[in-house]
Formats: C-alpha cells, structure tokens, sequence
C-alpha cells in the first residue's frame, strides 16, 4: 500500500512548475526558476497561509471540498464567503482598477 501511495504522489506532481503560460511568454530557465522561487516564498507567507486555510475550511463546511464539482469559495466585498464557480472566481483578477473581490 505505501508503494501507492508514493506512486500516486509522483504522479500528482508530475506536472508542478510546468505551468503553460511560462512557454506562452516565452520564459527562460533562468526566468522560470527565479518565479518558481518567487512563488514558493510569497505562498509561504503566513497571510496566505492563513487565507488558504480559512477557505479550505469554508469549502470543506460547505461539501465542495475535493469532490470535482468546480465550484469555490469566493470572498465577497462585504466579507463573507459564497459559493462560485472556480472558473469566474479565478478569472477575476483585479485588472484596470476593478475589485478582485465578487
């Protein structure tokens, strides 16, 4: 069983850094490897470790917690959490001035 599992990880991980946006914009090794650094030391951060946990704690309360139905916690201007789907709620990133927040 512990084969398996590590089986299981090796291929969950198979693609981490590989992100496709990096060859879209043409990023250097180099390049790659200074964002990949950039990245690991930014999600560190307590904040964001914090921000994670509180909506996997809100995904898990509210049943969409690995279970493949694509639908997030979003955290609204007003503070609270509802639920939307991953894809608006990634998308909205906050460009020309406007809130990240739904």
């Amino acid at each position: 069983m512990r084969e398996s599992v590590q089986i299981r990880k090796l291929m969950r991980n198979k693609l981490a850094g590989n992100h496709p946006s990096y060859d879209k914009l043409g990023m250097s090794e180099e390049r790659k490897k200074k964002k990949l650094a950039y990245d690991k030391k930014y999600q560190d951060n307590p904040k964001r470790v914090k921000y994670r946990q509180e909506l996997n704690k809100a995904n898990r309360d509210a049943g969409t917690y690995g279970n493949g139905d694509n639908i997030d916690m979003s955290h609204t201007k007003a503070g609270s959490m509802v639920k939307e789907n991953k894809m608006s709620n990634r998308a909205r990133n906050g460009q020309n001035g406007k809130s990240t927040k739904k």
